[in-house]
C-alpha cells in the first residue's frame, strides 16, 4: 500500500538538525510506517549554509524565516532543532497554525515557557513530542520493561551522571553559533538544562515523579569573552550541577552533571537498586544492560552483562543479525518510527510536551534550590 506523505519543515541545521534529518530518512526504510516523511523544507538564517544543508540531506526547499515556514500549507510537521531561546516562540506559533511539532530538549528555558508551549499544543490538539532520544536505547527500553514487570520489587536508590569536559579552557568564548550553550540568555541554564535534563527525563520515565530536591551548582569560570560583542561578560550558566532528592515512590535520588570532568566526553550512566534486583547502564556501552537478580541460585548469583542485539530485544528485529550492535543515531530513528506509528493509530507517544514540562519543573527546582540552599518541591 502507498504510504501517505508527511511533509517535514526543519528549523535549524546544526548537530541536532543532522540527527533528525537522518532519522526521518531512515525510519521508513527499517520500519513499516503509516507515513513517509518527506523533507520538504529546512529553515535557518544563513541562506548559503542552509542551501548547502538542504542539498546534502535532500530537502526540497529552504526558508530563512521560520514564520514563513510555519505559514506554508505544504508543511505538516515543524521540527525544532534550533537554540533553546527559540523553542517557545516557534512551537507556540506552529501549534496555532495547526502543525504537528517535534522539539529538541529542553522543552522551554523555564517552566513558564514550557507551560505556554503545552497550553498551545493542548489547544491545537496536534501530535507533539520532545526529542529525549535516550528513551529509545534498546537496553533502556528493556530495563523499563523489567521494572514494569515488577522484577525489582521496591526501589531504594536511583543514581545518574552525565559528565563532559569540553568547556574547561578559560579561553573558550561564550555565545554565538556553536557556543550558545554557554550564554544563559540563549540556553536558559548550563548543564542543568542541557545534560541533567536527559538524566531527569530518564528517571521520570523509569522510576516516576521526583518530589523534592536539594541542589548545588557551580560556575567555575566567572567571565568569558562573548563571541558577538567581543567583550568580557559575566557567565550566567552553571558549569556543574548536582542534587539529591526523593521520588514519590520513596526511593532516593542522586544526580550529577558537569562539563568539567577531564577525560569524559559524554559519560551518561544510571543505576537502580531495588529490593530484588539492580541494574546499571553506560552510554559508552549503550548496547549492554548490567543486571543483578538476588533470586538467582546463590552459587551462581552475580552481575550479568546482557548484550542487547537479539530479535526479542526492543527494536532489534528491525536491524541486523544477533551480535551486531547499533548506535546513537538509531535512537532518533526509533523515536521517529514510534511517533509516526502513534499518529497512524491516533494516540500520544511519549515524551510529549507534557513530559518535557515535567522535566522543566525538576530543573527549575534544582536551580532554585542551588540559590536558596534549601529543599525545594518540584510541583509534579
Amino acid at each position: 500500500m502507498a504510504k501517505k506523505d508527511l511533509n517535514i519543515g526543519l528549523v535549524g541545521y546544526g548537530f541536532m538538525g543532522r540527527t533528525h534529518s537522518n532519522a526521518f530518512l531512515q525510519a521508513p526504510r527499517f520500519f513499516d510506517l503509516p507515513y513517509k516523511p518527506v523533507l520538504k523544507a529546512v529553515c535557518a538564517r544563513n541562506a548559503d549554509r542552509v542551501k548547502g544543508f538542504a542539498e546534502n540531506w535532500g530537502y526540497q526547499s529552504i526558508e530563512t524565516d521560520w514564520r514563513a515556514l510555519i505559514q506554508r500549507s505544504d508543511i505538516d510537521l515543524i521540527d525544532i532543532a534550533s537554540p533553546n531561546d527559540t523553542h517557545a516562540e516557534i512551537a507556540i506559533a506552529a501549534a496555532k497554525a495547526g502543525k504537528m511539532v517535534m522539539c529538541e530538549k529542553p522543552l522551554g528555558r523555564t517552566v513558564v515557557e514550557a507551560r505556554e508551549m503545552v497550553a498551545a499544543m493542548d489547544a491545537s490538539k496536534s501530535p507533539n513530542m520532545v526529542w529525549y532520544n535516550y528513551r529509545r536505547v534498546p537496553a533502556l527500553v528493556l530495563l523499563k520493561e523489567l521494572l514494569d514487570e515488577g522484577r525489582f520489587g521496591r526501589i531504594f536508590h536511583y543514581r545518574s551522571q552525565f559528565l563532559q569536559d569540553w568547556t574547561i579552557s578559560q579561553d573558550l568564548p561564550q555565545g554565538g553559533e556553536g557556543l550558545w550553550r554557554l550564554d544563559s540568555s540563549v540556553a536558559g541554564s548550563g548543564v542543568t538544562g542541557d545534560l541533567l535534563a536527559h538524566n531527569i527525563d530518564m528517571a521520570l520515565w523509569l522510576n516516576g515523579a521526583i518530589h523534592e530536591v536539594s541542589a548545588m551548582t557551580e560556575t567555575f569560570i566567572k567571565e568569558r569573552k562573548h563571541s558577538i560583542t567581543g567583550k568580557m561578560e559575566p557567565v550566567g550558566i552553571d558549569d556543574a550541577s548536582s542534587f539529591i532528592g526523593r521520588f514519590q515512590n520513596g526511593s532516593m535520588a542522586l544526580f550529577e552533571a558537569t562539563r568539567y570532568a577531564r577525560g569524559h566526553k559524554a559519560l551518561f550512566t544510571l543505576e537502580i537498586n531495588g529490593e530484588k534486583a539492580s541494574a546499571r547502564w553506560d552510554l559508552h556501552d549503550l548496547h549492554r544492560l548490567e543486571f543483578f537478580d538476588h533470586r538467582d541460585e546463590s552459587r551462581l548469583r552475580g552481575w550479568k552483562s546482557i548484550h542487547i542485539t537479539d530479535g526479542d530485544h526492543p527494536y532489534m528485529k528491525q536491524w541486523w543479525v544477533p551480535g551486531l550492535q547499533i548506535g546513537y543515531e538509531h535512537t532518533f530513528i526509533h523515536q521517529v518510527a514510534d511517533f509516526l506509528q502513534g499518529i497512524g493509530q491516533g494516540r500520544e507517544v511519549a515524551p510529549t510536551f507534557r513530559d518535557g514540562l515535567a522535566v522543566d519543573y525538576v530543573t527549575d527546582a534544582v536551580l532554585k534550590s542551588a540559590k536558596t540552599r534549601q529543599w525545594e518541591t518540584t510541583g509534579i
